[in-house]
């Protein structure tokens, strides 16, 4: 973990997920759906939809809406369809960048995400060109204040389940598991009460990148600001070294 960094970046992104839970309950509600079409509306039997409706709790998108959400996916059939279309690309100063789609226009989403990666400075590239840069991993942070157990006895409880790693610092813990064990460490957590400020399955950078001009700085932060804009965008990683 990075210290303080970390944990001010993620109240910062929550702070402005706040503001525009809306768009964030939204952009969970296209995973839902998607995930139900895929396993069925049981998330003791889809893995997908778990993962997914563990992101919403963690967004505090509340347990009705998330249960309205699979009812609502699961009955209507004429449901929009939606592709799920992956962009790789480098920002200023070639900064890998992955983003996520969920689109019912293949067009419009491709000339939006270029569009984006011209205003910031930088270019798409071909699949596969930094995904290599990434590892897909479940990652759960936990702020210490809001953990009712000591750090070694939580430490032993996720590895018990699967986790592949356990860190932690003054202000929280970060743990970090394979996909596929992800949900067992998240029940275990759920099981104990114990509340999480992220969980998610996410591409984790290997290595980072700084930024040290202004130019090339403002230039990444308008490409992250117009993706993030993006109603067809989902998700987007980088492995910009914003500290």
């Amino acid at each position: 973990m990075s210290g303080h960094s970390k944990w001010s970046n993620i109240k910062h992104r929550k702070e402005a997920q706040d503001a525009v839970r809306g768009k964030v309950f939204t952009r969970i509600g296209k995973e839902i759906v998607i995930a139900v079409k895929e396993g069925g509306p049981d998330p003791s039997a889809n893995n997908k939809l778990k993962t997914v409706i563990a992101k919403a709790k963690a967004s505090n998108m509340p347990n009705d809406t998330i249960d309205k959400a699979i009812k609502k996916a699961a009955n209507d059939k004429d449901a929009t369809n939606y592709d799920e279309i992956i962009y790789e690309g480098y920002g200023p100063n070639g900064v890998a960048i992955i983003v996520e789609t969920l689109t019912d226009n293949k067009n419009r989403t491709a000339a939006n995400v270029r569009h984006a990666f011209t205003k910031g400075n930088g270019n798409m590239g071909t699949t596969g060109c930094v995904s290599f840069m990434f590892d897909k991993k479940g990652q759960i942070l936990i702020e210490k204040e809001e953990c009712p157990m000591s750090e070694d006895d939580l430490m032993m409880l996720v590895l018990d389940a699967g986790a592949d790693d356990f860190s932690g610092d003054e202000e929280g813990y970060e743990i970090l598991t394979t996909e596929n064990d992800f949900n067992n460490v998240m029940q275990v957590l759920d099981d104990n009460n114990i509340k999480y400020v992220e969980a998610e399955v996410k591409m984790i950078p290997q290595t980072m990148t700084k930024l040290t001009d202004e130019e090339s700085i403002k230039r990444m932060n308008m490409l992250l600001e117009l993706l993030d804009e993006d109603d067809d965008v989902q998700n987007v990683y980088h492995n910009w070294d914003e500290e």
